[in-house]
Order: C-alpha cells, then structure tokens, then sequence
C-alpha cells in the first residue's frame, strides 16, 4: 500500500506544535516538491482557520461549560469533547487545570503509568485527564481528520489512512517511547514509518538547498544538528566526506536522552516573574496561578523567539477581592528574558565540561524527570567529549558547520551564543563555525520527513548512518545433553559491520528452530573487532576475547491462533534482519511453513555507545 500512495506526508508530532508537510507523487508541477498543509483549527469559540502548524494542546471543556456549537469543526457533525490546537493552547493560560500540555515529555517518561490518564498534570482536582498516548492520539486524529477533509474530500484512496506516513521522534526517545508513539498512530489509523527529528530537519534543509547543498559546506566538514525542542534536546553529529569526487554524508553521532528545553525556560520565567509579581505588587502566586503564568510566559518567548522587541503583557486571573477585575497583570521585557535564560541556560563554559549533577532528594513528588543541570552548553560540551571522533593528537574533532532546529533554538540570541561557545572550543580551527542558514524552522521536521520518505521512493541524497559494531544471535546446537555441561552456543551473525540503517536482510541460515508458546531465553552478542563477518556467518569458534554478550531477552514468542503446533513447539524460520532508521534490529522469525511469523526487537544504538565508552 505504501508504496503505491499517491502521497508522502511526514508529520511532526512536536511538543509544542504540530506540522504535516506532503508530496504529491501525481502533480504534474514540480513533481517531488514538498507542501506544507495549512491545518483548520479552532482559533476562538465559533471561529475555524488554517493555521500552519497544530498547536500540541488539548482542551478538555467540561459540559455546560462553552456552548458546544461554538467547538464545531468542518469534519464534526457533532462537537468534539476535546479540542486541539489554538484555542486549547489560549486556554491554558486561563485554565491550565482542563489543558493537556507537553503530552510528549510525558511519553518518554517511565516513572508513570504512559498509558494511565494523567495529564493534566496536577496534584490537585483535575476534572477530566487523558493518558499520553491519548494525547499523542488525539493530535494524530485532528491531522487525519483536517487532510481528510482538504485534501482527500470524497477520495477514499486519498485518506491520510491510505498513505506513505512518516511520523518523527525525538533521536533520543527510548525503545518504549517509539512503540507508544507507533501505538498513538495504529489507534488514529494510520501505518507510520519512524524516522528521527535531526535526520528530518537535515534532510528539510537538504530539501530547500537542492543540488546547491554541496556548495554550502566542503569534504571534511562536521554538521552539529542542534535540536532543542519544547522538551527534549538532541544532537547529532553528521560528517561530509568526499567519495570518488561526489561529497557524501554520513551520520556519526546521536546523543543521549535529554528532557531538556522550552519548557524548563518557560517555567524559569514563570518563576522569575512571579518573584517580580510578589515585589511590586505584594502578591504571591499559588501553584494554580503559577501553571498559568508559565503558559503566559511561553506565548511571550516565543514572540520575542520571533524577532518582537517590545515588552510583552503577562496576565493571569487573580483570586481574593483585593485584585482589581480579578487579574493580576505584569510584564516581560526582551532584556529580562535574557537576563533569565540566557546565563543559566547558555552559559559559557569549557570543553572539558560536562552536565553537573545534583544529589536527588529522598522524597519529591512525582513528576517530569527534568535534567539535573539546565544549562544546554554543558550538555552541548559532554554529547562532543563523548561522540566526536578524535585527531593524531587525540583532540577532539568539532563541529565546523551548525543546524538549528527547534522552536527555543529560532531566537538569533541563543543561536549566536551557541555559535560562539563552540567558536571558543574550536579558537584554533583552520574553518569558521557557520551556520547553516533554511527558511521556516517550524515546518522543518514535517518537511524534512516528507522528503525522506520520497528519497526513499524516488532517489536521491540520503544521510548515511551505518553500523559502529557487527551483531550476533546465539543458536544453541542440537546435541544431546550432557551432564555437567551447557549445550555449544554457536553465534549467528545478524547485523555486519557497516550495515546502513534502513536496510532488510535476508539471513541466509539453515535449520533454525523458534521455541515458541513459552518463555525464552535470546542470547546476543556484539564485537568491534570482527570487522569481516558477513550476515549470515555462523561462527561455533567465538571466544569473549572478540566478542562481548549483550543484555538477554526473555520473550513469551505466542502460537499463531489456529497453528497445529503445541505449547514449547520448536517452528522451522527463516530469519529476516531490520536495522531501522532509529537504531533498533528487528530479527523477523518467519515460519518456514508458511503460518506466521515473530518479532524480536533489541535496542542497539545505546549498546553500541556503552561498548565505545569503555
């Protein structure tokens, strides 16, 4: 199906905003092009308009509450009870207690039940609450139902459902926070492919330089993508090499999970003008006014993110009879929000440097697990000090070129003292840090994703990532059991050296049996050493001087539903390798009679990053 849809679309499932970019494979104009969709939302009670990105908030009204016409939507025969966008993220700063915010963050956080309703977040009477997947969903519905209705009309060939998707996540979102977001997805209807946001803001950029891109930066060049979103920040790192006379790229680094961005500042604000809130005026906000302010505080970054020079006007409802018109009103001035962000964010600081970390109090409320230390450039410094490759002296080799992406990273003031950081580390290089220069970051990611997903179809330049280290599954023999000692364990090679992300083999491996109907135990291996072995490679011989045993899977493999075969059946396979874009191998048993077929997943990026640690 997939790969007959007339359309590649790529969404951005961001943590503040929302985007969906497509291409239309049977334009007769600029086939290829990519096109942003301007998404109809809710903008104020009664009134619909297209906007270009969906504001990632959901507004929970309660009944009675707003007449339920005035939240009619072109695709609603009725009036939803949530609603996304716009209006949602204009009532939170009025009633942050019925606003689902950064339902992303959430996603990726294991200390809570991601699939309990949780959100909004309060300690306090929530009326109503959604899970994050929920959330996740109920964004993924509102992009389905708003190209439904602009884009396929009456087409049902057309639906969002019968597309080529491809859905971003964050580069540092861990195994269980991609199938949450996959689950988010499948319940929307949708068929996504992942692909992560700093390969989609590459290839966005990519997309909008065509062939001049190879005019812009030069063999030898190191591409820092620098992603720092609403709450996460990633960076990756993305080397220019010359092949035969034709510039390639090739991905190096990807760095570590970090929940760390737009919200932590907007919270800083909000605590900065809460103090200035209690000195002038002699209030002191509580937790409820505080969660509103922070929300203030966001809409007055991201104007002054946008180039607005004026101050900008802070009002939340007060409480008591001694505030007039029961709001309490302050300011924020561009020189007070750098005052605030830019020192404890973005201070300056060494290479040698890396993210402090604070002694964890023994009891505290449950809640986002924020970095410990805020400031982005030491994160920045420790992702270099770890991943960058090194020179003859042992130096690390930095960034000569810089992508910004992210909504906290559109403001030129904290682009330019990133810039300048790294130009500090980097005093003796033979190039100037640029930066590489695109025009809307906001639709970037969708953008990106668009065109990765007709590169993928069409041809094109893509970014290479291919594997750091060669992978083995281990096959037990089928001798007879002999006491005293463990059957031979032969090590089956999956994943060879170099392997690009984004391929599918065939293992070619013959008289293989899954134990399927009861618990398992899957064995796998990792070398950096064994550089040769090809998939495929059976290796009865392997010592742990070349190879290192990775965490083990115990997996519950279920008998296919009408399958002859009893409880603890050993099942002939066939395997099939996956290395995904995102750094994941999926071992795919497939019944070599034909009646179905297993999964096995194993997280390999951040083994790959252990072993190269020590």
């Amino acid at each position: 199906m997939e790969q007959e849809s007339r359309y590649i679309v790529g969404i951005d499932l961001g943590t503040t905003n929302c985007a969906l970019a497509y291409v239309d494979t049977h334009a007769d104009d600029g086939e290829g092009m990519v096109r942003p969709l301007g998404i109809p939302q809710l903008i104020a009670p009664g009134e619909v308009a297209e906007c270009p990105t969906l504001p990632s908030f959901i507004y929970l009204p309660e009944p009675h509450e707003v007449l339920q016409e005035t939240l009619s939507l072109p695709w609603h025969a009725e009036a939803p009870n949530v609603v996304v966008g716009a209006y949602a993220r204009d009532m939170a700063a009025q009633s942050p207690a019925k606003v689902v915010a950064s339902a992303k963050s959430w996603l990726c956080y294991e200390g809570l039940d991601r699939r309990g309703r949780i959100l909004p977040w309060s300690t306090g009477d929530v009326p109503r609450q959604l899970s994050p997947v929920q959330a996740s969903r109920c964004y993924l519905e509102h992009l389905r139902d708003a190209w439904n209705h602009t884009i396929a009309q009456e087409n049902h060939d057309d639906r969002l459902e019968n597309q080529h998707v491809v859905l971003t996540v964050p580069a540092s979102f861990d195994a269980i926070a991609r199938e949450l977001t996959v689950e988010a997805a499948n319940a929307a209807g949708l068929n996504v492919q992942l692909l992560e946001e700093p390969q989609a803001a590459f290839y966005a950029w990519l997309e909008e330089m065509g062939d001049e891109w190879r005019s812009d930066v030069n063999d030898g060049d190191v591409i820092l993508v620098c992603d720092v979103g609403g709450g996460t920040t990633d960076f990756s790192l993305i080397a220019v090499n010359d092949q035969d006379g034709n510039l390639v790229l090739q991905r190096i680094a990807v760095g570590d999970h970090t929940l760390l961005g737009g919200d932590n500042m907007d919270l800083t604000l909000a605590y900065g003008m809460a103090a200035k809130i209690q000195k002038n005026q002699s209030i002191q906000l509580d937790a409820a006014q505080i969660a509103a302010l922070t929300h203030a505080c966001r809409s007055a970054k991201e104007k002054v993110g946008e180039g607005v020079t004026e101050a900008q006007p802070l009002t939340i409802l007060g409480r008591g009879s001694g505030v007039i018109a029961g709001t309490v009103t302050t300011e924020i001035t561009p020189d007070e929000m750098g005052a605030l962000l830019i020192d404890g964010f973005f201070p300056v600081c060494d290479l040698a440097e890396t993210p402090s970390e604070r002694r964890r109090v023994g009891l505290r409320a449950f809640g986002l697990d924020y970095a410990a230390d805020p400031a982005l450039t030491r994160h920045l410094a420790g992702f270099i000090g770890k991943h960058s490759f090194r020179d003859a002296e042992g130096h690390p080799i930095l960034p000569t070129a810089v992508l910004f992406n992210g909504g906290v990273t559109k403001s030129p003031v904290f682009q330019n003292r990133i810039v300048d950081v790294l130009r500090q580390w980097n005093s003796g290089a033979e190039r100037e840090i640029r930066i590489l220069e695109r025009n809307d970051p906001d639709l970037a990611v969708s953008i990106g994703a668009a065109g990765y997903g007709n590169v993928q179809r069409s041809g094109g330049v893509r970014i290479k990532a291919g594997s750091a280290m060669s992978y083995y599954i281990g096959v037990e023999s089928g001798l007879p059991a002999v006491p005293g000692f463990a059957p031979p364990l032969e090590a089956l090679c999956v994943v060879n050296f170099g392997l690009e992300e984004g391929s599918t083999v065939a293992v070619d491996a013959e008289g293989i049996g899954l134990v399927v109907g009861e618990p398992s135990e899957f064995r796998f291996f990792a070398s950096t050493v064994r550089q040769d072995d090809a998939i495929g490679d059976r290796l009865p011989g392997w010592t742990a001087d070349d190879m290192e045993e990775l965490p083990a899977l115990i997996v519950e493999l279920p008998v296919e539903e009408g399958s002859a075969s009893p409880i603890g059946t050993l099942v002939p396979v066939r395997l099939r390798t996956v290395l995904t874009e995102i750094g994941t191998l999926q071992l795919w048993c497939e019944d070599a009679r034909g009646e179905g077929s297993w999964k096995l997943e194993f997280e390999l990026r951040g083994q790959a990053e252990d072993e190269a640690a020590e």
